[in-house]
Formats: C-alpha cells, sequence, structure tokens
C-alpha cells in the first residue's frame, strides 16, 4: 500500500494563528505577568496596592485576601489586559514605535489610579498615594505597555511586510 507523503502527519503545516487570537494572547499573558511582577512588588513594599484590589468592588469574603484571591485576581487582570490589548489592536496597532505602547501603558495608568479609582476602595486617592507606590505603579504600566503595544504593532508590521512581499512577487 503506497503511502501519499503529503498526508503524513509530520509533512502537514501549522495553520497559524490568526492576528487578533495573538493579539488577545499577548494581552492575557501581558497582563498576567506584569501584574505577577507587581505583586512581588507589593511583597518587597515598593507598593501598596495588591492584585487583589481587582475584587474587592465584586467578591465578597475574606478569601479574596488569601492565596487564592490572589491567584484569581492575577487571572483576572490577565482576562481585562486580553481587553485592553484589542483596543490597542484596534486602535494603536500601526503605531510601529516603542513610544505608542509607553503612551498606552501610561493612559491605561491614568485610567486605572485616577478615573476609575472611585469603584477600586483598596486604592487610595490619587494625591495620597505614596510616590513609591505611584512610580512603581506608573513603571509598571509602561512596561506593560510596551510589551503589548510593540508586540503587536511588530506583528502588524511583519504582516504588511509579507503581503508587500507577496505583491512584488506576483506582479
Amino acid at each position: 500500500m503506497a503511502e501519499n507523503h503529503g498526508d503524513l502527519e509530520q509533512n502537514q503545516r501549522e495553520k497559524p494563528m490568526s492576528f487578533i487570537t495573538m493579539s488577545i494572547i499577548t494581552g492575557l499573558f501581558g497582563g498576567i505577568f506584569w501584574s505577577a511582577l507587581a505583586y512581588l512588588a507589593y511583597i518587597f513594599n515598593f507598593t501598596e496596592i495588591r492584585p487583589n484590589v481587582i475584587l474587592e468592588p465584586w467578591a465578597l469574603g475574606e478569601w479574596k485576601q488569601q492565596w487564592l484571591g490572589t491567584v484569581i485576581s492575577i487571572i483576572a487582570i490577565g482576562i481585562f489586559s486580553a481587553g485592553a490589548a484589542m483596543v490597542y489592536y484596534a486602535a494603536m496597532r500601526k503605531l510601529n514605535t516603542i513610544w505608542a505602547g509607553a503612551a498606552f501603558g501610561i493612559a491605561l495608568f491614568f485610567l486605572v489610579f485616577y478615573v476609575l479609582n472611585p469603584i477600586f476602595p483598596g486604592i487610595k486617592p490619587f494625591w495620597d498615594l505614596s510616590k513609591n507606590t505611584l512610580v512603581t505603579s506608573l513603571c509598571f504600566y509602561v512596561l506593560y505597555g510596551v510589551f503589548v503595544g510593540y508586540s503587536i504593532s511588530y506583528e502588524e508590521n511583519e504582516n504588511r511586510n509579507k503581503e508587500k512581499n507577496r505583491q512584488e512577487i506576483t506582479s
């Protein structure tokens, strides 16, 4: 019985992930990674804000202050981060510069710490936060914005270059 070598599993190419899916995964990973690092900053007293503040408006009970609450909070931040990545994808993906991601992170920082501050009872009013908390948090938001923003913009630029090369080859 002759086998067609094109049908073998090892000869089949994996379909590439869609750009939107990649953006969502980038946002999810970025939110989980940077909020886990922010939790370490809380443990080492660089900031007075734990990731658990995200649960305060919605969850009842003391569990949200324990390890389970921390894990669920970090995952929840990752999910919200996937939404933020979609905003970046929709509005700023064509800006192929590190500064666009940094500006996105700064905008998210002010959104969370200034605009949305009243819904998070665990975060003091903006002007009452310590300098360490403000600087540390701002740095994490900038790093997050650069990570997500530049990852998405880089992929957009790569897709544009591939399309341009395909058009040059066919013409």
